[in-house]
């Protein structure tokens, strides 16, 4: 055996927990790299939107002190479904990534794992999905369950589109829908909302693809890096623009108008940020780039947090508002087996507002008025 044989297995040179990858055994390396625990920001992009959803929903209710055993619930589940779908995307590109450099010795192309053991490691994960799964409201459950199609056809749309960020648009963002049907309410500003969080993922997704855009054109993967050309960085950030009027309608319709304002306009603000740093290092920051966007999810779901923990100011008024009192009595009596009768309409004098409402304002305090 040579000397790169007998010592310990090598890591990948981008692997962003280099020191978490030697602190395991050898045999378990290979698993941690199919989950890519060694990259936690998938897990951040995956959890942010289900935590953002929740939040969205509470801005209008508040929060909960179930909202506490949620978080942590939906990060458990974004650690295990998220190592599941790695791990499928994997054997679904085994044969596309023994091609493409950075990826070449990823555990299934290089034979540090075999395809069954990939297989078994995926539904030890799913397992751990499923536990959290049961925890959640039935609402919830559907809607988490409608995103498997999603999730097992992904590793095929970069073979038949171009635009398999788009796809991965609508699957990582799904949380969204996941959240705030935990929170009791799946509505109209919700879908904006998700709307809003699949042109972000096209956005940060595209400049994640430009490190590969050589290779993938080489064996044929089609992707928004490479249709978009050199205009890729510029279109991104017109995503980015988008997400942001999207996520300050979502929350005016939501009735957190200063709220969504102020967090689209962070959101948007870190979006030129990148567009900048990208057009100045000639996209060669477009790794570092799409991992800041962990910060701009979290600029969203702070955003949110801040406006579900403090009240919503009610409209002043220099005057006080007036007291109505009732009429009189119902013009309707309701009898058994839903029938009713209907009394006679009273036709009052020629009375004026003010006159009428001090009239009834003094019998409701018991002094009687004499008729004219």
């Amino acid at each position: 055996m040579t000397e790169t044989e007998t010592s310990p297995r090598a890591l990948p040179a981008d692997s962003a927990l280099p020191g978490l990858l030697a602190l395991l055994p050898d045999w378990m390396q290979p698993y941690a790299l199919l989950a890519r625990l060694d990259r936690p920001v998938g897990i951040w992009l995956l959890f942010l939107p289900c935590l953002i959803g929740l939040l969205f929903v509470r801005m209008r209710t508040g929060l909960y002190l179930v909202d506490f055993l949620w978080a942590p619930l939906f990060l458990i589940g974004a650690i295990a479904m998220r190592g599941a779908g790695c791990t499928w995307n994997d054997i679904s590109d085994r044969d596309f990534d023994a091609q493409v450099s950075r990826t070449a010795l990823r555990p299934l192309p290089s034979g540090a794992v075999t395809l069954s053991e990939a297989y078994i490691f995926m539904g030890a994960q799913l397992f751990v999905g499923g536990l959290v799964w049961l925890c959640l409201p039935a609402d919830a459950k559907i809607s988490a369950l409608c995103a498997l199609p999603l999730v097992a056809a992904y590793p095929f749309m970069k073979r038949i589109t171009w635009w398999p960020q788009a796809w991965l648009g609508l699957t990582f963002n799904w949380g969204i829908l996941v959240g705030a049907a935990t929170a009791g309410s799946l509505s109209g500003p919700v879908i904006i909302l998700y709307a809003a969080l699949i042109l972000w993922t096209l956005a940060y997704d595209t400049i994640y693809a430009l490190q590969d855009r050589e290779d993938d054109a080489l064996i044929g993967v089609r992707s928004t890096a490479r249709l978009f050309g050199k205009r890729a960085v510029l279109i991104s950030f017109s995503f980015h623009m988008g997400a942001a009027a999207l996520i300050a309608l979502a929350a005016w319709v939501n009735g957190s108008q200063r709220a969504g304002a102020v967090t689209a306009l962070a959101f948007l603000a870190h979006g030129l940020w990148q567009a900048a740093r990208l057009k100045s290092s000639r996209e060669a920051d477009a790794l570092a780039v799409f991992k800041s966007n962990v910060f701009a999810g979290a600029l969203v779901a702070i955003g949110f947090l801040l406006a579900a923990m403090l009240p919503t100011p009610q409209p002043r008024s220099l005057f006080a508002d007036h007291e109505i009192l009732p009429a009189g009595p119902s013009s309707k009596v309701e009898l058994p087996f839903g029938l009713e009768v209907k009394r006679e309409p009273h036709i009052a004098g020629e009375e004026t507002w003010m006159a009428s409402d001090i009239v009834r304002a003094l019998e409701s305090e018991g002094v009687e008025v004499p008729e004219e």
